[in-house]
Parts: C-alpha cells; structure tokens; sequence
C-alpha cells in the first residue's frame, strides 16, 4: 500500500541525503543532524569516493556517533550507469573515512530493505513539495529514480547537488570534477531531467570558500568525540592537501576544504551563499580531455527552461558558525 502523502507544513525542513560516503559526506551528514531547523528523513547510498558497502557502513558509523540510528539507510546503485567505476581512496582512504579503524561498528544488518532508487521515489510521494534532496555523491540513484519515476522532481522543494565546475578545472581530470566524471551520463541526466529548483556547490566554489588551516587546527582539537572523530578520519586526506604541491594545486591557494558540506549547508541556511550565477547548465560526455565536465550556458545557445543556480560566494563566518556545531 503506498504512503499517504503528508500534507500539513513541516516544523523542520525536510531534507533527504544522498552520499557516496567519504571524509567531507560525513562531515555534511553531522552538520545536518546537528542542525536545530532540520529533520533528515533517510540517507540514500551510491558507490564513489569508495565501494558501495563501505559508504554503507560509514553512513551507519556516522550516525551511530550521532546517536541518530534512528534514521532509514538505503543501499542504492553500486556502479555508475555504464558500470564504469572510479574511487576516490587514495585521498579517503580505501575504506572512505581514512583507514580508522572501528573497534565496534554497526552491521549492515541496520539498512534498509528497501532500494534507495524506491525510497527516493517513496518519500518525494509521501512529502509533495516539502523535501529538500541534497546530493554529495555521483547522481546515479538519482537519474535511476527520474527514469523510474520523471515525476520525481516535481514532487521536490528543490535539489542540492555539490559536483560539477564552472571555469573547467578539474580536479579528477584535466576538465573534470569527482561527482560528476564518476558518472558523467547520471549528471547529464539530472541536469536535464530535475526542473525543480537546483543549487550546485561546484568544485571552485568549494576551493574558493576554504578555511584557513589555523581554523582547522582549533577545530579539530576541542576534544569532543565528534571532533575527535574528524581528526582521525581527516588525517589521512591532509597528508595530501596541506602538501606544498597539492596547495599549489587547488585553486586560489591552501586551506581546509570540505566540499560536500557547502552544499549542506546552502541547504540547512540559504544565506550562507552570497552570490550565484544563474543559467543553463549541462554535461559534456564525450572527449578525451572534457568528458564529466559540468558546462555553463552563459549565452543561452541550450534554450533551458530550467535554469541551475550556481553557487559562487560564501558567507564565511556563518559556514564556520554551522561547521562548529557538527563538533560539539
């Protein structure tokens, strides 16, 4: 029997998270569950920064640090569409969250029965209008469920997504970002097909919102569990990222990035994004070079009715303001 749709207004809003867990998903995730105004409905699962079972697991590890496995996981897609797979562990690690090793993680036995393509579908039925879908990961659960179901994004308050760039530099390629060369077909997908309102935190909005390593250093030492927990799932990734080279590497030079979190928290405080670039966008999926790479029609040549909001400023204190909740 289907879910009756849930009409009356939320309290709290509503957001349902789609992650292929790595360092900086775990880190948006506990700065959802930590967020006064929000309620998570579920967490949906995608193989990417590591194989699909391991971003299960650390799903469940971040939730069990939150006392929140309360809250539905979903096992989803565990190839991209054409079943071409990459993996981000030598910067997560191989498990995805630094190669720490857990004494007495939760068993997968805790998931969900249901496939995350259903619930996506399930809850954007249950809530018309009310649910904001935050994606971290490849969007592969996500094009599954608009192929299923093109309803889906009507049903949608509006769509997060971090992936993709804006000035074509990459960070997985020579032109493209993580997310989105992970499944380049699942992103052309989402950006054609989800008419509602999108968001997308790109790779050089992430690198131009960085915090200074200073700031890091008070963070993660406040000897709580939760930024105890940071610290060592982090330390693996920064042998690469406070390197010289890879400081030389990201754009406008170093500092702590996470950037799954400015998705987040674009989702839980709007005002944290001070500037956009509002247009058309697409993928390109074919070249050698350019594959995966996010495009921005700033000449209106793709004639979309749906055009993404580019995220392209941050209100800095107040990102900080929300990171230092997901520690405490």
């Amino acid at each position: 029997m289907a879910a009756k749709p849930v009409t009356a207004k939320p309290q709290k809003k509503l957001l349902l998270i789609d992650v292929d867990c790595g360092t900086d998903d775990a880190q948006a995730i506990m700065m959802a569950l930590a967020a006064p105004n929000v309620k998570v409905l579920g967490i949906t699962c995608v193989a990417g920064n590591t194989g699909l079972e391991n971003v299960c697991r650390n799903v469940l590890r971040v939730l069990k640090l939150c006392d929140k496995l309360d809250i539905p996981v979903f096992k989803g897609a565990d190839s991209a569409i054409l079943g071409k797979n990459i993996n981000a562990s030598d910067f997560h690690g191989v498990d995805g969250l630094g190669d720490v090793p857990d004494p007495n993680p939760p068993g997968l036995q805790l998931l969900q029965k249901e496939h995350a393509v259903d619930a996506i579908k399930r809850f954007a039925s249950q809530y018309p209008g009310q649910i904001s879908l935050v994606a971290t990961g490849p969007l592969t659960n996500l094009a599954l469920a608009v192929r299923m179901d093109p309803t889906i994004p009507q049903k949608l308050k509006n769509l997060y997504i971090m992936g993709g760039n804006m000035e074509s530099r990459g960070n997985t390629s020579a032109c493209g970002e993580f997310n989105f060369v992970a499944d380049p077909e699942a992103a052309y997908i989402v950006l054609k097909d989800y008419l509602c309102t999108t968001y997308i935190a790109t790779w050089e909005h992430s690198c131009r919102s960085k915090l200074p390593w200073e700031w890091y250093d008070q963070w993660v030492n406040l000897g709580t569990k939760k930024s105890d927990f940071i610290k060592k799932i982090y330390a693996h990734s920064l042998q690469f990222s406070r390197s010289e080279k890879e400081e030389k590497a990201i754009v406008d030079g170093p500092g702590f990035v996470s950037c799954d979190s400015y998705a987040m928290a674009a989702a839980i405080d709007p005002s944290t994004v001070t500037k956009v670039i509002e247009c058309g966008v697409t993928v390109e999926l074919n070249g050698t070079y350019t594959r995966g790479m996010m495009v921005l029609d700033l000449i209106d040549e793709l004639k979309k009715k749906n055009k993404a909001i580019v995220m392209n400023g941050c209100d800095l204190e107040k990102f900080k303001a929300l990171m230092q909740t997901t520690v405490k």
